[in-house]
């Protein structure tokens, strides 16, 4: 009897382990380009990313918060971290549509969004997504896609932290706002455009 209980809290053991294991399809990469409002709204409609968080990488403080990241002197960028399923995309896509929807090409800026808060930047995680940052970066330098030379920073990832939840879903949660008609709307809807076979039904 007590050998009939113990295989079962055994096997009881290993369903709760592998229910809460990461499955091995799933990865995840942060990603730098200017306000991260804009970056979330469009990977949340790439299809294959499971979630987009927004937050902040890069810099010397712990736990920032948005108002101290404003004032560019802890060093953070804003990021969003994606986690994606690699079974229906993958990091070079996820490269292609970074370099479509921000411009690569301004130090420290986005438009009117200035400061080092906004910078282009690719925080790896593994060998492969360094690989396929310099890779492509390379491609789109050798063919003068852009007018002037990427800026965009590969570096290692260390530390995420993730914003106030206002910030989470803020153009979901605030289409009729000024910026993100102005601003946001536009990024969105040349991400539709150009990856139209690529977006999440609805």
């Amino acid at each position: 009897m007590k050998n009939t209980i113990l295989i079962c809290l055994f096997a009881l053991s290993l369903n709760g382990f592998a229910q809460t294991k990461k499955p091995s399809n799933l990865e995840t990469i942060t990603l730098g380009g200017g306000c991260y409002w804009c970056v979330e709204a469009v990977y949340e409609n790439l299809d294959g990313v499971k979630s987009v968080v927004s937050g902040f990488s890069g810099g010397t403080v712990a736990d920032p918060t948005y108002e101290e990241v404003c004032t560019g002197e802890t060093g953070h960028a804003e990021v969003v971290q994606i986690t994606y399923d690699k079974n229906v995309t993958d990091i070079n896509e996820i490269f292609k549509v970074f370099f479509t929807v921000h411009d690569p090409t301004t130090l420290n800026r986005q438009g009117a969004d200035v400061g080092t808060q906004y910078r282009s930047v690719i925080f790896y995680k593994n060998d492969e997504q360094r690989k396929a940052a310099q890779s492509i970066i390379t491609e789109l330098n050798k063919a003068k896609v852009y007018s002037s030379p990427i800026v965009t920073k590969v570096e290692p990832f260390k530390k995420f932290y993730k914003a106030e939840d206002y910030h989470q879903n803020y153009y979901a949660n605030n289409k009729n706002q000024p910026y993100c008609k102005m601003v946001i709307q536009p990024k969105i809807e040349k991400f539709e455009k150009v990856f139209k076979d690529k977006l999440k039904k609805k």
